[in-house]
This record gives C-alpha cells, sequence and structure tokens, in this order.
C-alpha cells in the first residue's frame, strides 16, 4: 500500500518522498529509508506523513505526527473504536493540519456516477441499499498481523468491510441509528477476528434501509453495491482493483420500472469502467488541501468518526466462533 501512496505521490508532482520507513522494509527501496517512523515525524524539513501501516500504529502514529505540525494522510481503519477516534480529532483540532483519511472507494468513477445520480434527483429518493464485498484468504493469513486480534483490532469489517459501510454513508447522506448484526468466526475461528458480518440498518428519519455482507469466506471475490430509488436504480458491480480478482466495474442504470410485473432489463444503460484512477485521485485530493488550503470533502476525520461509530454498533452485537476449525477445504489447498 505505501508503494502505490508513494507513486500517486510522485504522479501529482506537488510534493516528493523524503523517507520512508518500515520495520521489514526491502533492500530494495528507490526512497532513503529512515531509522524509524518517529525519525521521520522529528524532521522538521517533512511537512506531511502517509501512514500506511498495521492498524494499532494508526492512531498513535496520526497523533504523534500531527502534534509535530505534520499534515496526515492515514489508511483506514483510523482506529479501533470511536472513541478512539474522537481524541484524534481533538489533536487534529489543536494542530490545525490537515488530517485525511483512505477510504479510496469513494473515488472509484463508477461510485462517483452513482453518487451524482443520486443526488441528481431525477430517480427519486433512496428507498434501500444492499452491499456485499467478499474476497478469501489462505492459511498464510494466520500468520500476519492480521490474524493478531491486538493488532489489527478486528477481522473482515475492519480490513474492507469498512469500505461499504462508508459508501452506504456517502450515499445516503445520512447516519444508520437502527443497527441489527450478526459477527462470527465460523470458518477460521480465530477470537476477535471475525470472517462474517451480516448487518441490517436503517436511518429511522428517512426510512432508507440496507443490506450488508462483508465475508472473508467468498471463495471467488465480489463487490456488488445497489442502491433503488423511487423512480429507478443504480447497480455496481466489480470493482477495478490492482489485484484484478473483484470483475470489471461495470455500473448499471435505470430509471423506471418496466411495466410489472414482467420487467425487463432492456431500459437499463450500463458504463464499463477500464481504469483505476482512484489512488491518483485521492492523493490529488490530500495534496488540494495541503498546497492550496481545498476543504477535505471524503475521508475526513468526522466521516471516519461516522464508520467507527456504526463499526461499534456492529460489533456490539457480540461475536460467535464456531467450536473447532472447520476442515480444510480445496480452496486453501486441502483435499
Amino acid at each position: 500500500m505505501g508503494r502505490i501512496r508513494a507513486e500517486a505521490i510522485q504522479a501529482d508532482g506537488r510534493g516528493f518522498i523524503a523517507q520512508v520507513y518500515d520495520a521489514v522494509s526491502p533492500q530494495d527501496s528507490p526512497y532513503p529509508v529512515a531509522s524509524s517512523a518517529q525519525a521521520i515525524i522529528d524532521d522538521p524539513s517533512v511537512q506531511a506523513v502517509f501512514i500506511c501501516a498495521a492498524n494499532d500504529q494508526n492512531k498513535p502514529l496520526a497523533m504523534a505526527a500531527l502534534r509535530a505540525g505534520k499534515h496526515v494522510f492515514c489508511e483506514k481503519p483510523p482506529a479501533f473504536t470511536a472513541d478512539d477516534v474522537r481524541e484524534i480529532i481533538a489533536v487534529e483540532r489543536q494542530s490545525g493540519k490537515v488530517l485525511m483519511y483512505g477510504f479510496n472507494h469513494r473515488h472509484h468513477a463508477g461510485v462517483r456516477k452513482m453518487k451524482q445520480v443520486v443526488d441528481s434527483g431525477l430517480y427519486g429518493r433512496v428507498l434501500w441499499m444492499r452491499g456485499r464485498y467478499g474476497k478469501s484468504v489462505d492459511e498464510n493469513y494466520l500468520s500476519t498481523w492480521r490474524a493478531d486480534r491486538n493488532r489489527a483490532g478486528g477481522g473482515i469489517l475492519l480490513d474492507q468491510g469498512i469500505h461499504m459501510l462508508d459508501l452506504f454513508l456517502f450515499l445516503a447522506d445520512a447516519p444508520f441509528d437502527d443497527v441489527h448484526a450478526f459477527v462470527s468466526s465460523r470458518y477460521w475461528n480465530i477470537p476477535g477476528i471475525e470472517d462474517n458480518v451480516f448487518a441490517i440498518m436503517r436511518n429511522q428519519a428517512s426510512g432508507i434501509e440496507v443490506s450488508f455482507h462483508s465475508t472473508m469466506t467468498q471463495w471467488r471475490h465480489l463487490f456488488s453495491l445497489e442502491v433503488f430509488l423511487e423512480r429507478g436504480y443504480v447497480v455496481l458491480n466489480g470493482l477495478k482493483t490492482s489485484s484484478g480478482t473483484y470483475g470489471e466495474e461495470v455500473l448499471t442504470i435505470a430509471r423506471n420500472r418496466t411495466v410489472a410485473p414482467a420487467a425487463s432489463w432492456e431500459s437499463e444503460e450500463r458504463l464499463q469502467f477500464r481504469v483505476d484512477t482512484s489512488w491518483q485521485s485521492e492523493a490529488e485530493h490530500f495534496m488540494d488541501a495541503v498546497t492550496l488550503a481545498l476543504p477535505i470533502t471524503a475521508g475526513t476525520s468526522g466521516q471516519a468518526l461516522e464508520v467507527m461509530s456504526l463499526i461499534d454498533r456492529i460489533y456490539a452485537h457480540g461475536h460467535a466462533v464456531s467450536p473447532v476449525l472447520h476442515e480444510r477445504l480445496q480452496v486453501v489447498g486441502g483435499p
């Protein structure tokens, strides 16, 4: 992730990579390597830092950098809880510096078009949304920091599902105050590291209802986001990513339904987005804030607080663990 961010900053042209630090830095780093993260934070010549670290490092590094007078871009999750984010926001306000979080899915072309359609009002109000986001992992996952509750803070919800929750909040432009969820680790059986989350949410004022599934037992990677409105719908299937495993990013738009009950697909418009520009767009957004003092509109600390508050409510429903680890399946190399 750090390399992707570095390349985006270099391409933007308004900054350069002064130093990098990684506890397991490769010897062939194209950038000067610092002795520690703190050394970068303490360097008076450094104006902004990008934090692309294990989850448990995001909060302390962001707060330390802000206190040192640096602008900060930090990967998600911002921290482990909403209260943690409130602490960060207090430091942000005292510092007067830019703080932005990496929710790059808002910058995908397909998502931007969805937001444009929803906000146009041509299709009426949002009725409901449904989001499914899933991937699979193999046994190597068990030896990484992501399988360590103390370092990761959670499982698939903090790793990937957080992006879908952020998109729900983005498209609804309202919080969800009624939340019901099932959180489980029935396959990998790691306490505190969920492999599946099912949730139903609602904004009581608008009536918008949401169905959500985040999983790491999706044996073929999947991204699907549906928004149904009073007079049509927008559906995004697939996501253009660096891994190339989520399929093509295709947005389907339909205004008005066809005559019931034999609704057809003939009136749909399909748009395909062949290039992932989200990383570059996000870097430019950050640099606009740093160099031009433009406001952050995607990835603010306030938005980070909203999504972490929602995650707190989901996790509050408890965590079901299987009594035994499931037998190895073909998907992870078993017989």
